[in-house]
């Protein structure tokens, strides 16, 4: 199996962690959790957002959710913020869309973690490529990245 940067970060820190890969075809956060064999409760995704002080932070939600980001501004203590632009992507954090960790940034980004992760012994997010996932312990993913545990997220209605 292939190691990407993040598993690499994590071995290093002595960080425990459980690999999985699944085909990178185009899949949504509620596919790969069913790909993996997960609930999707416990499958995180891994959201950039700008705010209108022009900082950037990352928010780590559940793949069934969606940011509310009235919430989101609440926990950085900003005014406002809004989702990056996909393009802007990649040179802010050296990943793709699909494949962007809250482990491994190229820059540290302040990061929140959704409250209701810290209701699971591990929880799943993306290893920094496509198709790779590491499940771990969320408070030790806090340390690592710093991240604070907030509300974040309103629920997804299918339409």
């Amino acid at each position: 199996m292939e190691k990407t940067n993040v598993m690499r970060i994590l071995e290093q820190k002595k960080i425990t962690y459980i690999p999985h890969i699944y085909e990178p075809t185009f899949l949504d956060g509620v596919s790969v959790a069913q790909r993996i064999g997960k609930q999707t409760e416990c499958v995180f995704k891994t959201l950039v957002t700008v705010a209108n002080t022009g900082e950037n932070f990352v928010f780590v939600i559940p793949v069934d959710q969606n940011l509310e980001l009235k919430k989101a501004a609440k926990a950085v203590s900003v005014k406002s913020v809004a989702m990056i632009k996909q393009k802007e992507l990649l040179p802010l954090t050296g990943y793709i869309h699909g494949g962007c960790s809250p482990v491994g940034m190229k820059k540290p980004l302040r990061t929140v973690i959704d409250e209701t992760a810290i209701l699971y012994e591990t929880i799943v997010v993306s290893a920094g490529k496509v198709g790779y996932q590491i499940e771990l312990d969320p408070n030790r993913l806090a340390e690592l990245t710093g991240a604070s545990f907030e509300d974040l997220t309103e629920e997804a209605f299918d339409a």
